[in-house]
């Protein structure tokens, strides 16, 4: 799956899933490097609301986003099931906070529908898709759209030169 499309000659992906709220979601495993437990934030002056801050994983310095404010829904409370995706956007890690990951699936690309018509507002483009999955709908997250080209070219200045690791 690329550039929030999935390749023609493809047959089936296999995404982890994740909940915000009451709404599961999902990405693309392949975009996933893994999934970890919250660690101490380290706060961006005048960030994006969505931007929580950065974390230290293992000398490498990631930006947070928090999905559940990135996409507009009701912020939520201290719950010991959060979890951070560290996922890959535009060739470098993100961590995106989740409310928990629940599993993994594969899911047939014939099963895949485009997002519902009354969506093609403001959060159309964080989608790619949605299917049913064992009765449940399941949001198909365009990575790629998570963060806007300016947005990710200052995240990716700040990686770069703004930071340094603590020995």
């Amino acid at each position: 799956m690329k550039g929030g499309r999935v390749d023609g000659d493809i047959q089936e992906i296999k995404v982890v899933c994740f909940r915000l709220g009451s709404d599961i979601f999902a990405l693309d495993i392949m975009r996933v490097r893994e999934i970890i437990k919250p660690l101490r934030l380290a706060a961006l002056p005048d960030a994006p609301s969505f931007l929580e801050g950065v974390i230290n994983l293992r000398g490498a310095i990631i930006p947070v986003v928090d999905l559940r404010k990135r996409f507009g829904l009701p912020a939520h409370g201290e719950g010991g099931a959060c979890r951070l995706l560290i996922a890959v956007v535009d060739r470098q890690p993100l961590g995106l906070m989740v409310d928990s990951v629940t599993e993994v699936v594969s899911i047939p690309v014939r099963d895949l529908r485009p997002p519902p018509a009354v969506v093609k507002a403001k959060g159309y483009r964080y989608l790619i898709g949605v299917c049913l999955v064992r009765d449940s709908m399941l949001l198909l997250v365009n990575l790629d759209a998570v963060l806007d080209a300016g947005e990710s070219n200052e995240l990716n200045g700040f990686r770069a030169s703004e930071v340094r690791p603590e020995p």
